[in-house]
């Protein structure tokens, strides 16, 4: 059930579809915090795919990505079969890592639900070990780049947790 990316001009990027499934809903009857995780990832693998680092990438090279931090705010309840819609916003990379964001609104409502910031990291799977992007992902990282730096910063991008003490 991994997304895909649906308009790769579009800044930011617009993810597929997803919704709320049975087996996200916990015992307060609204979606657990662990499939908000799983609903950010199926992002990640659409990001992955259209910058050609997703498991092709892995059969053709020997490489992969590893998520080396991830920040999640939850701002509102999802409920089951609630559609959702997410979009992500390069804000950063270099030769080895990327810095996305993610944000997911209720496809329908149009509220915001959740935000997740995350650094990626492209690894060597047969050292373990971090490596360039290839050529070609580093080009369509450029290119995403040109679109996505005129977007605002988003308000949750690199907050710190913490107890506010006036």
């Amino acid at each position: 059930m991994g997304a895909f990316i649906t308009d790769a001009t579009s800044a930011p990027l617009k993810l597929s579809d997803q919704k709320v499934l049975p087996e996200w809903i916990d015992f307060n009857g609204h979606m657990n915090v662990a499939y908000y995780v799983v609903a950010f990832d199926h992002g990640v693998d659409g990001l992955a795919n259209h910058l050609d680092i997703g498991p092709e990438g892995i059969d053709r090279r020997g490489t992969s990505t590893f998520t080396l931090e991830m920040h999640i705010n939850y701002l509102k309840e999802l409920n089951l079969g609630d559609p959702l819609r997410l979009t992500c916003q390069l804000l950063d990379f270099d030769a080895k890592r990327i810095h996305y964001f993610f944000h997911m609104y209720h496809a329908h409502e149009g509220y915001l639900a959740a935000t997740c910031e995350q650094m990626l990291l492209h690894v060597d799977l047969a050292e373990r070990r971090s490596c360039p992007f290839p050529n070609n992902v580093q080009q369509a990282l450029t290119e995403l780049m040109a679109l996505h730096r005129a977007l605002p910063r988003p308000e949750q991008a690199g907050r710190a947790i913490g107890i506010r003490r006036t």
